[in-house]
């Protein structure tokens, strides 16, 4: 890592430079670190990528004390409505019926390829990403947000505590309760039974900052194989959170 401070500035991608900057940044997380792979996944040029990326934008972290070739350290793809027609559908919909998404009528934006650089993770880069993300919100309209998020690997048994946890305290309600297309049931444990200490620790940093946010999650988790990734649909009503909780993204400082 850079011996200099981070200096962060968040925009959203201009060109292909930016673009490629930030499907290596993927590829250095998604594949190299996680395990990942997909159709469209250029390993000799290390980038990770689908046919989604050329119609959304994507939100970069940049670290400017950094050359421009390696200085983006955290990304966010974002996808709206407007989109999704042009790519025939939401990213989501590979894993998830958003028909209630779809048949309600609100704005909606899909967050979608989240990452930080591993030098940069415990620190406030995320936080940036999410006044970044914040400011596209208010810009935009936007009333619901929702992605699939990830638990690494593919071992239901091994993830039974915090996908349990989800299920029992923090099902979506009806009116935003889409379901898995390969449904794997999460109400693995006993509400009563759960140790909820052991099903946080077990829970992704995103997934706890979801909630915290008032995140909810959809009915059933999906395992994708390709990905090594066990994923829930999370789900963001912005209208249904607090003062406390949007303070938590969207507090302001200096990109």
């Amino acid at each position: 890592m850079n011996s200099l401070a981070p200096l962060f500035e968040v925009t959203l991608a201009q060109d292909a430079v930016d673009l490629r900057a930030a499907q290596r940044l993927r590829y250095e997380v998604f594949v190299r670190e996680l395990g990942g792979d997909g159709a469209l996944v250029d390993h000799d040029a290390g980038l990770e990528r689908d046919r989604f990326d050329e119609v959304s934008d994507h939100l970069i972290l940049r670290d400017i004390s950094r050359p421009r070739q390696d200085g983006v350290v955290g990304v966010y793809r974002l996808m709206d409505d407007a989109a999704a027609r042009r790519a025939g559908g939401f990213y989501s919909e590979q894993e998830y019926d958003l028909s209630p998404l779809l048949s309600g009528g609100r704005r909606l934006l899909e967050l979608g390829r989240s990452c930080v650089h591993p030098d940069y993770r415990g620190g406030t880069a995320m936080y940036h990403l999410w006044q970044g993300l914040a400011e596209y919100i208010e810009d935009n309209g936007i009333e619901v947000l929702f992605g699939v998020a990830s638990f690494h690997g593919t071992d239901l048994k091994a993830l039974e505590m915090p996908l349990s946890l989800l299920h029992h305290n923090h099902l979506a309600p009806p009116e935003l309760r889409v379901r898995s297309r390969l449904f794997e049931a999460m109400d693995l444990v006993p509400k009563p039974q759960i140790d909820r200490l052991a099903a946080m620790q077990a829970t992704p940093a995103l997934i706890k900052a979801y909630l915290r946010l008032g995140g909810v999650v959809g009915e059933g988790a999906f395992v994708d194989h390709a990905f090594n990734t066990t994923d829930v649909c999370l789900l963001v009503d912005t209208a249904r959170m607090s003062t406390r909780q949007k303070a938590l993204y969207s507090r302001p400082g200096r990109f």
